[in-house]
């Protein structure tokens, strides 16, 4: 496009220089992948380009091309890591910079969307490129990228991209480019000065190498060669009028076009510029695409992040493209989902999809018994009638105020009535709920419900006011009443009293099927950031049969829900809960007489609760009153999961609920139950290597992964007794996917059918699971791994020792065992432990212990308050053995 003398984009031309390939030593960079290639533009001018090509690095013909399109103002540096990785996989590597780019020719002319899309199509000409062509791309360069790949279907075989937009995702520009386009900034931003390259740069987390961040400037060093940094900033449309908004704008509305063609989204959520908002138009227009975010990394994902590891497990993969025959990639995915659906299409198989979640609920609408108990403040009843007819009404009142099918939902709300009925109207219009626990803490709270996009939030005003705050996305929905200054202030367009009232009389939406999504529930995040697990309807009515049938609850069973998940699934197994005075994100605040006094109020037989808030019981028992230990002694059934129940626990437990079978079910937010066990059973089993957790429940099979030298890759799956690896469990009810996490979801899942659980442990003779820590946590010593779990039990049967933490310090392969303890009486600082006290663990420990340290208290997760953050441990007893000051873990 000819522009006149008048045009505004001149100023952005950068004086005519030829291309030149870059300086010698740059890191990352092999010089023999340098390459400068000459085309005739669409002006007919002759121009050339700075090319890497790692095809002088391929021992034969190549798997197929990944064509890299650098944004602004990076260049084809960018791309280092799939050069080198693509080079051993077998694939050839393109990566481009752009004309007034990089080291490519400065043309002297200023060149927008659809010129550059054009430019794009004529090096890839020259360079005789052909398909199968995968095409990948990161920030503004997205569009240019996206506009090949629809301009050359034919050769197309996949799309990646990485942090990118082709639309203002319905809120303008985003804050970071509206500051450098401002009038009077941008040419001073841009080109007279670093300033944008310089902002980009410190993007990256953690901070860029020096010399990394030297190779980025060294194409851009003075105004003369920056031109072109400005005039990528200035296309980008801020307006339907803007010159470059129609080609932006046929790239966005023609993405359906690839509904066939395998694509992955690479992100990282720590953006300011192309934040997550953008993410999420993407995925409504490319809707098949694979998804995986990296937590911790931000703009320059390609930088903060491993993203060549994961672009090339995704070609290889069953969900990447077909490059052995172009067109075939679409039925490739097919059968793969189509296999993934029929996995459990075997004998035998349960019908829980066809009984509905809600249908406990159904069943019991007529009667005035109480179905759900609130002990907190004041106290309130709902009885089974009106707890239905509650969710009628918020649920029709939900779908009249814009809640469709498979819209997400945030519910932040206390477990209680409130939280019942609007979780079950949610589920039965087929909205998606999202429960991620306060107890993550605001930034992990933050990172979950930001990760998963809800459409619409529903919470209490302290909840409100943090979704505001935080800038969460969705229309917002208060669980209690607030006034109109309040709710303008937090953007609550209704409350649940509102949506009730819309919702009498009106009819309700359709059901959802069994294969529909139904929630995305999170993770404790006590192993890294917390992860969305996914779970569709007919699974969460199979965890409600597994509890029904395990544990014989159903209509009749009155019981007590102190720990949230088995909460959510009182009214599914049409049992009478009640729900204790305390606050079930610090199981701490569970007291012996709230206990007490939460059993007595419905007769409760059954008793569900973490192991923290029954340790909190316990150390509260004095306090009980004579009518209170009666009340307790009624309970028939005792379930405590989320974390290892210490056996002396379970024992005074025991003293305290006389007439309760105690049991332990293992299992995980990806899959509950697993197994089994009760007390009698674990004391029979005997001391044993790990934590007895007893046998698969009904319809669950469990195999174990063998531990190899480095214990970061088990082997396949057995059933060998004895053998200690990653424990892998099969069933119906276990999670469909972790959302927007494909790598993580693919090493769980990459037995098929099959969940591995990042847990360690080994069955034995008599079919029983033993548990002997996490994956992530067991020791690479000289002599090979080396689970945690074992040799603290034996450590803390020395005296003065109360708990412990075994972890590895030294090179993988090489790591010493230290044991980190909390002592009794408890240590007033940290540090190495007293000869004898030290003398005594190492003589339990039956390994070889480097050193004994003692801290007054080991960091736990937040939910459990009972999962020892080993991790975290291992770096603080590395720095203290180093000499480093360490103060506490």
């Amino acid at each position: 496009m000819k522009r006149g003398l008048g045009d505004p984009a001149d100023r952005f031309r950068n004086p005519p220089s030829p291309a030149v390939r870059p300086p010698a030593g740059l890191p990352g960079l092999d010089p023999a992948w340098s390459r400068l290639v000459q085309a005739v533009d669409g002006e007919g001018a002759t121009r050339t380009w700075h090319v890497l090509d790692n095809a002088p690095s391929l021992s034969g013909e190549p798997v197929g091309t990944l064509l890299c399109v650098h944004g602004n103002p990076t260049w084809s540096y960018l791309w280092r890591s799939l050069l080198a990785l693509g080079a051993e996989k077998g694939w050839r590597v393109l990566a481009v910079d752009h004309l007034d780019m990089g080291f490519s020719e400065r043309t002297g002319t200023v060149r927008r969307l659809e010129r550059r899309v054009d430019d794009l199509s004529r090096v890839s000409n020259a360079l005789s490129l052909s398909g199968p062509v995968v095409t990948v791309a990161h920030d503004w360069g997205g569009a240019i990228s996206l506009g090949w790949a629809l301009a050359h279907r034919s050769s197309l075989a996949g799309v990646v991209l990485l942090n990118t937009a082709v639309s203002d995702a319905g809120a303008g520009l985003p804050p970071a480019l509206r500051v450098a386009h401002a009038r009077g900034l941008l040419h001073l931003g841009t080109v007279d000065t670093p300033a944008f390259l310089e902002t980009t740069l410190a993007l990256a987390h953690p901070r860029l190498a020096r010399d990394v961040a030297a190779a980025y400037r060294a194409p851009y060093r003075g105004a003369r060669r920056r031109g072109a940094v400005g005039a990528f900033v200035d296309d980008i449309p801020l307006s339907p009028a803007h010159p470059s908004a129609p080609a932006l704008e046929a790239v966005a509305s023609r993405l359906g076009e690839l509904a066939d063609v395998p694509a992955l989204l690479l992100w990282g959520p720590r953006d300011p510029v192309f934040s997550d908002r953008y993410l999420r138009d993407l995925r409504t227009r490319l809707p098949h695409a694979d998804v995986h975010r990296f937590e911790t990394a931000g703009h320059l994902v390609a930088e903060d992040a491993d993203v060549a590891a994961t672009l090339f497990a995704w070609l290889g993969s069953a969900s990447g493209p077909d490059v052995d025959r172009l067109g075939r990639s679409t039925s490739r995915q097919a059968e793969q989902r189509e296999s993934a659906s029929h996995e459990f299409d075997r004998p035998g198989r349960s019908t829980s999809a066809a009984r509905p979640l809600w249908a406990g609920l159904e069943e019991r609408r007529g009667e005035q018994e109480p179905a759900v108990v609130e002990l907190a403040g004041a106290g309130r009843t709902v009885s089974w009638a009106m707890l239905a007819r509650r969710v009628d009404e918020l649920a029709a009142g939900l779908a009249q105020s814009g809640v469709r099918r498979g819209d997400r939902v945030a519910l932040l709300v206390p477990p209680g009535a409130d939280l019942t009925a609007v979780l079950y109207a949610c589920l039965r219009i087929g909205a998606v709920i999202v429960v991620a626990d306060a107890g993550l803490g605001i930034r992990g709270l933050h990172r979950a419900v930001r990760g998963a996009g809800p459409q619409h939030v529903i919470g209490i005003p302290r909840a409100l006011a943090a979704a505001r705050a935080l800038g969460w996305p969705g229309q917002r929905i208060a669980a209690g009443p607030l006034d109109r200054v309040t709710a303008r202030a937090l953007g609550v367009e209704l409350s649940l009293r509102d949506v009730a009232r819309r919702g009498r009389g009106a009819e309700l939406p359709p059901a959802p099927g069994p294969d529909d999504e139904a929630a995305v529930l999170f993770t404790s995040g006590s192993t890294g950031p917390a992860k969305g697990v996914v779970y569709s309807f007919g699974q969460l009515a199979r965890i409600r049969d597994l509890l029904a049938e395990t544990y014989d609850v159903g209509p009749g069973t009155r019981l007590v829900a102190a720990f949230a998940p088995f909460a959510l699934f009182g009214p599914a197994l049409g049992a009478v809960s009640a729900v204790p005075d305390m606050d079930v994100t610090a199981p701490r605040t569970l007291s012996a007489r709230t206990l007490a006094e939460a059993v007595a109020a419905v007769e409760a037989t059954t008793v569900f609760a973490s192991p923290a808030a029954l340790a909190a019981v316990l150390a509260s028992a004095d306090e009980l009153s004579p009518a209170s230990r009666a009340a307790l002694g009624g309970v028939r059934t005792l379930l405590s999961a989320g974390a290892p129940v210490p056996v002396p626990l379970l024992r005074q437990l025991q003293d305290l609920l006389p007439a309760a079978s105690l049991h332990t079910p293992y299992g995980m937010t990806e899959a509950l139950p697993v197994t089994d066990v009760t007390l009698e059973e674990i004391e029979k089993a005997g001391q044993g290597e790990g934590v007895c957790v007893g046998r698969p429940v009904a319809g669950v099979e469990v195999a174990i992964a063998p531990l190899t030298a480095t214990a970061t890759a088990p082997g396949p799956l057995t059933d060998e007794v004895g053998i200690s690896g990653e424990i892998a469990v099969r069933g119906e009810h276990v999670k469909r996917g972790y959302d927007q996490l494909w790598l993580a979801q693919q090493a769980s899942a990459r037995d098929a059918g099959w969940h591995r659980t990042g847990d360690v442990g080994h069955l034995d003779a008599d079919g029983r699971l033993w548990v002997e820590g996490r994956l992530a946590h067991v020791l690479t010593t000289a002599d090979g791994p080396l689970p945690p779990v074992g040799v603290e039990q034996r450590v803390e049967t020395a005296e003065g020792v109360a708990r412990a933490a075994l972890v590895g310090v030294g090179p993988i392969g090489a790591q010493r065992a230290v044991v980190v303890a909390e002592t009794t009486p408890h240590a007033t600082s940290a540090g190495v432990a007293p000869v004898e006290l030290a003398d005594r663990v190492r003589a339990a420990a039956g390994v070889d212990v480097v050193a004994v340290l003692v801290v007054p208290a080991l960091p736990t997760d937040i939910r459990h308050n009972s999962k020892i953050e080993r991790t975290r441990v291992a770096r603080w007893a590395g720095r203290l053995l180093a000499g480093e000051r360490a103060g506490r873990p």
